[in-house]
């Protein structure tokens, strides 16, 4: 999963929410150094991202990409499923996507010494550019997937994978739909776990 759904799945606690969103940041036991909610957040990130990578309905959309995109094919899913998330927000949240992306963003100014120094850098580009609130639209998902594919010195050709989602919308949001039902549960079944640790 992307940024939006591990911000989203780590409930109400603002300590949860830094942890997961920068989990990816954080290499092997260099989390223990922060506060305890924060390894916390970290640690969910990595059990989201496990469960996430083994899930048979994940791999039937990531198996739609394979042939184009190889091993990016999990990362342009993740990136998808987040567009599905924002579009849809309503139906998970009662509070308003744009509601919910302002107050994560000034949640990470007010923690940004806390912040690995590659999310600080990348901080002001995803408030100024509203990563997060972009993602809602097919628009907002080409220009990430056309980031991504820079990043990648343009190997990956991630930004061409606006083609799938469009000509397979309707079997990728079904499967997200499926499986981030699946995903909520699980999610809070490990935060449970992690805070009685």
């Amino acid at each position: 999963m992307n940024f939006l759904a591990h911000i989203y799945l780590s409930q109400n606690d603002d300590e949860i929410k830094i942890g997961n969103f920068i989990a990816d940041s954080i290499r092997g036991k260099k989390y223990k150094k922060y506060p305890p909610n924060i390894q916390k957040g970290i640690l969910l990130h990595r059990h989201i991202d496990t469960f996430t990578d083994a899930h048979p309905t994940v791999r039937m959309s990531t198996k739609r990409l394979h042939k184009n995109y190889s091993h990016y094919s999990s990362v342009i899913v993740d990136i998808l499923y987040d567009h599905f998330l924002a579009k849809n927000w309503n139906n998970y949240s009662d509070v308003p996507l744009e509601t919910f992306v302002e107050d994560f963003y000034h949640l990470l100014e007010d923690h940004f010494e806390m912040l690995p120094q590659n999310v600080q850098r990348m901080l002001p580009h995803m408030i100024h550019d509203n990563w997060l609130v972009s993602y809602a639209s097919i628009a907002g998902i080409t220009k990430v997937l056309e980031g991504m594919n820079r990043r990648t010195q343009n190997r990956s050709k991630m930004n061409l994978a606006v083609v799938e989602l469009t000509a397979f919308y309707d079997e990728f949001e079904a499967e997200f739909t499926s499986f981030f039902a699946e995903l909520i549960e699980f999610s809070k079944q490990k935060l449970n776990e992690l805070q009685h640790e």
